[in-house]
């Protein structure tokens, strides 16, 4: 929106988060590596860069911020200044910083609304404005409220049912390419697309590759369903065979319910990923770490991630 401009040269985004407790160790993987700062004591992440607000399965809006200052007051001094032009607004107190009584958020949100001029609408206002205080700072800024399109791809035309949801295949893309721009990615065992999909949506440059002929024909299905030309995306092949370089990798360690996948075939698959990957991000229902070491791995980071009984554990090498 260009009808005001910050007086800094640049400006601050706040990105509020929520999840599951079944997914905390994964949100905060993915953050870490989205915005390269651990989470604070508070729900939202704040960055001079915008990553905008549906990258993340996690974030619900983005916030430009306009003003910030350790008086209230003082946003408010700027709040008079702005000028929306004609356009309707609302105010809302965003609970991820410091926590408020419902009366009191309320009572905050129509201050702020009293010095800015235009007219308010709470339903479907042109712009919101986001109110948040972190115990020493007041922000006031533009929301952009997230797309999920993650939810989406939800509902493939293939699947397996063990396959990777929308939300952790999204999250693992993020941790292993937080930067969109620039960045080659690889799947060797892509299975049903999940992963592509979630990449490509991003507009990260990926391919897929597997060894199931049947796992390839779903992939292309469920690629041409969201609109992807899938001939050079995706197609048959052993990760062994691999000969290119790639920035990052996801490889979700194939696995069956009544079968273990052999320890020399463990073993083959992750000096493969380490050959021809610079950081990779690895997934696994059963203990990987000593045998990510002994392919000559180091590990940056570590998640587990609950479905029920069912739990995965996600590395992140280099």
């Amino acid at each position: 929106m260009d009808w005001y401009r910050n007086s800094q040269s640049s400006y601050n985004y706040i990105y509020p988060y929520a999840c599951h407790e079944n997914e905390s160790e994964l949100c905060r993987l993915e953050l870490r590596s989205l915005f390269g700062q651990e989470p604070g004591a508070h729900s939202f992440m704040e960055s001079k860069t915008a990553i905008g607000a549906s990258r993340s399965p996690f974030i619900s809006m983005e916030m430009r911020v306009l003003a910030r200052s350790g008086s209230l007051e003082e946003v408010l001094s700027l709040a008079e200044k702005l000028d929306l032009k004609g356009k309707t607004f609302k105010v809302k107190y965003l609970k991820n910083g410091t926590p408020r009584s419902y009366e009191d958020q309320r009572r905050l949100e129509r201050t702020v609304g009293a010095h800015i001029r235009g007219t308010a609408e709470m339903r479907q206002p042109d712009v919101q404005f986001g109110l948040l205080h972190d115990g020493e700072s007041w922000r006031l800024g533009i929301c952009e409220p997230a797309d999920p399109v993650w939810q989406r791809h939800k509902h493939k035309p293939r699947n397996y049912s063990t396959g990777l949801s929308a939300t952790l295949a999204r999250s693992l893309v993020n941790i292993a390419v937080p930067v969109v721009s620039g960045f080659r990615a690889v799947d060797p065992c892509c299975g049903m697309g999940n992963v592509l999909i979630e990449a490509l949506s991003m507009g990260i440059d990926i391919v897929g590759r597997d060894i199931n002929p049947l796992a390839i024909r779903g992939a292309r299905v469920n690629l041409a369903h969201f609109g992807y030309h899938h001939e050079e995306l995706v197609g048959i092949g052993n990760m062994h065979e691999i000969d290119d370089r790639f920035d990052a990798a996801i490889l979700d360690m194939p696995y069956n319910l009544c079968s273990v996948l052999p320890l020399e075939e463990k073993r083959a698959m992750l000096l493969s990923l380490r050959r021809f990957s610079d950081t990779s991000v690895v997934v696994s229902s059963e203990e990987l770490e000593p045998e990510l070491r002994r392919a000559g791995f180091q590990i940056q980071g570590f998640a587990k991630v609950t479905k029920g009984s069912f739990v995965r554990s996600v590395w992140v090498c280099s």
